[in-house]
């Protein structure tokens, strides 16, 4: 009899281990936590020219524990802020997101539209409409992180955070938990109606900490001896903006409290914002759990200080280069707290950049390298000639986006065809100088521009809102208003070669010189999770990152 029970007990005990490795085996694999960090402006070549600046645990553990693409371009024009964080998320171009730009013009009412407004909800956390009042309405497609809700029935989280509005609203997609941004007005995190109707407890306590007035309290100094800045200009180089009250564009900026108290928005401009930022993904994974069971969640960061100083100051500048070796340490911090948090090799981290930037105008005048200013007067001048030419005056409405547009209702009014002032137009803007082409944008296909950049205009143009005419400067050739710094729009390395590095669950150790696009990011990540792609998608995923 004993015998019999001891049999039947092992019997009993073999099936509830082959149920249980069934029931282990029968769930999809994937980490607690993706995390999604964007470095806004940051070019591919920071990586390796502040690399030995950079401490162990911050750039270079994700270099030497993750996967390197060394090779990734952005595949449209233009090449700004918007449209590459919703490219990251999509895996889509603008051709078929919808996101057209940072702002665009409505081609009927000629109006200007910026990327996120919505004037049908309300702004949480503050009275600043403005600022407040915005949502992911104008993206057509879905995002990984809408896939993931989705995939999850709604069960995994997703939170968007950055200084900025757009960077927030759209990489968090059209159904997150939440997505927040800095409200200049107040010196808080803040969302709108679109997501909830006040403001999480543990938000509230994060702004009442008000962090942005102990970061600026002693200045900004540069975080090594300044002699040590040897990959940057001299400090007080002629090409660099003034921040604040500063009389000239030198450390130690002893004054930044009380410019922080007068203007909010001078802690973009510092590293002091990406510090912000990271302390605010933390206190989100604290407040929103994630990373706590084994549903995936996703925390999409935007670190946007790096594009705020670039702008400022230019990629050469000591103030630029202080900024990532800040930031640096900052992520050094912020992948221990995960470490501890959601547990080490429990979460899957990617970084890249939503653009780059290019050198400062100055700067490549200093050193005898081709460049100048792109479009002085321009708009103005041809206005004057398609008066002369047509007999109607201000036919253009809009230059966006290195883009024209014509005022149809103008058209209408005087019985004129949009192709005989667009072929009129072209003609007069090829005969300047300092324009490479210009293109219909509804004849680009039939053009006799050369590859990649026919192909990145095309994925670039929207048909319902992007301009009529597309411009595309020679190299180095920036626009007038940025007469010091730098800014970012176009098709060369120095704006469209990124940063693309993998780290953490799932990721193989490595580095490829392979060409891949940005459009690629998204694919990868929902091959990794094993979820539908994004609705819109173009990319595919990056095989050798992936190590399970």
């Amino acid at each position: 009899m004993l015998k019999k029970i001891t049999i039947a007990a092992a019997c009993f005990m073999s099936v509830v281990t082959i149920s249980a490795q069934k029931n282990k085996n029968s769930q999809v694999e994937r980490p607690k936590l993706v995390v999604g960090l964007v470095v806004d402006q940051m070019r591919w070549d920071y990586l390796y020219r502040f690399y030995s600046k950079f401490g162990n645990d911050g750039f270079k553990r994700l270099l030497n524990k993750g996967y390197s693409l060394n090779n990734v371009h952005i595949p449209y024009v233009p090449t700004v802020t918007a449209l590459g964080h919703t490219s990251i998320y999509t895996g889509s171009v603008p051709a078929i997101h919808g996101i057209a730009g940072n702002d665009w013009t409505d081609k009927e009412t000629g109006k200007n539209v910026y990327c996120t407004t919505d004037e049908s909800v309300q702004p949480v956390g503050t009275t600043n409409a403005r600022v407040g009042s915005h949502s992911p309405r104008n993206l057509w497609s879905t995002t990984v992180t809408d896939e993931l809700r989705l995939a999850t029935n709604f069960q995994g989280k997703v939170i968007g955070v950055s200084l900025k509005d757009r960077a927030s609203i759209l990489p968090a997609g059209h159904t997150p938990n939440g997505a927040f941004w800095f409200d200049d007005s107040s010196g808080d995190f803040i969302t709108s109606s679109y997501y909830m109707n006040e403001l999480p407890q543990w938000m509230k306590s994060f702004n009442a900490q008000n962090l942005p007035d102990k970061l600026v309290a002693n200045g900004w100094n540069t975080l090594l001896p300044i002699n040590q800045y040897t990959e940057s200009s001299p400090d007080n180089s002629s090409w660099e903006g003034l921040l604040g009250s500063a009389k000239t564009p030198t450390f130690p900026y002893t004054n930044l409290q009380a410019d922080y108290q007068a203007k909010k928005d001078n802690i973009r401009y510092t590293p002091f914002g990406n510090t912000l930022t990271l302390k605010l993904a933390e206190a989100s994974v604290e407040g929103e759990n994630l990373g706590q069971d084994q549903i995936t969640d996703i925390l999409a960061i935007n670190l946007a200080s790096t594009d705020y100083a670039g702008h400022k100051f230019g990629p050469n500048s000591i103030e630029v280069e202080d900024v990532y070796l800040r930031l640096d340490q900052d992520l050094a911090q912020f992948f221990n707290y995960l470490d501890s948090k959601v547990g080490k090799g429990q979460y899957t981290v990617f970084l890249s950049a939503d653009h780059g930037g290019a050198h400062s105008v100055g700067f490549l005048q200093e050193h005898k390298i081709t460049t100048g200013f792109f479009g002085e007067g321009m708009e103005k001048d041809l206005n004057q000639k398609l008066k002369d030419k047509f007999g109607v005056d201000k036919l253009i409405n809009g230059v966006d986006n290195y883009q024209i547009y014509f005022d149809r209702k103008l058209m209408r009014d005087n019985k004129l065809e949009l192709e005989s002032i667009k072929e009129f137009a072209i003609q007069e803007l090829e005969k300047d100088p300092t324009i490479l082409y210009a293109v219909s944008t509804t004849k680009i296909q039939e053009s006799s521009i050369p590859e990649p950049i026919k192909q990145r205009i095309i994925n670039g143009i929207n048909r319902q809102r992007s301009g009529d005419i597309q411009l595309i400067s020679h190299d180095s050739m920036l626009p007038t208003y940025a007469k010091t710094g730098t800014t970012h729009s176009v098709w060369n390395s120095y704006d469209a070669h990124i940063p693309l590095v993998f780290m953490g669950w799932g990721i193989n150790h490595g580095e490829s010189n392979k060409p891949y696009f940005m459009t690629d990011i998204a694919p990868t990540v929902s091959a990794l999770l094993h979820i539908q792609f994004p609705s819109g998608n173009v990319g595919n995923p990056i095989s050798e990152v992936l190590g399970k």
